[in-house]
């Protein structure tokens, strides 16, 4: 998938096809083997699409197990099948600070090569975040479509 995009999505399908495009282009040169962990934060209102694109990008990571919100455990962890990373699925909505998500070991996510770290509610941590990321803003529209809108930073 090439960054920038700006797209609308009709449906929770459609929403976990953009994401699984998302996850296959994480993986697409010379893979995520060795690399430095790739940070991608997901912002938006509950019930925007979030989870529903993290569902696709885990498919387009080759992830096979299923994936659920981690909104009561904060932190869900999933091996990424033929690489040395790992997909660390955050939901920092019950978070209070940044305090917080040093608790679950966020610093120790980012420094790991390899990692894909996907953050639902990032602005909980916003001082922790490295410069080098991708940020999607997920919008419910008043027809009930989803805009999603993904740059890199960095």
């Amino acid at each position: 998938m090439v960054l920038p995009f700006d797209t609308i999505t009709q449906s929770a399908k459609d929403t976990q096809k953009l994401g699984e495009s998302f996850g296959n282009s994480l993986l697409k040169g010379s893979g995520i083997r060795g690399e430095p962990a790739k940070v991608v934060c997901l912002r938006g209102d509950l019930g925007s699409g979030k989870t529903t694109f993290v569902q696709g990008v885990a498919r387009g990571l080759g992830v096979t197990s299923r994936l659920l919100s981690p909104t009561f455990i904060i932190v869900r962890r999933y091996a990424i099948p033929q690489q040395t990373g790992e997909l660390y699925h955050l939901d920092l909505y019950r978070t209070e600070n940044e305090k917080d998500a040093e608790a679950i070991g966020f610093s120790d996510m980012i420094s790991y090569p390899g990692a894909v770290v996907i953050i639902e509610w990032p602005e909980r941590l916003e001082g922790l975040l490295p410069k080098k990321r991708t940020e999607i803003n997920f919008w419910v529209l008043p027809d009930g479509a989803h805009r999603i809108s993904g740059r890199n930073y960095g």
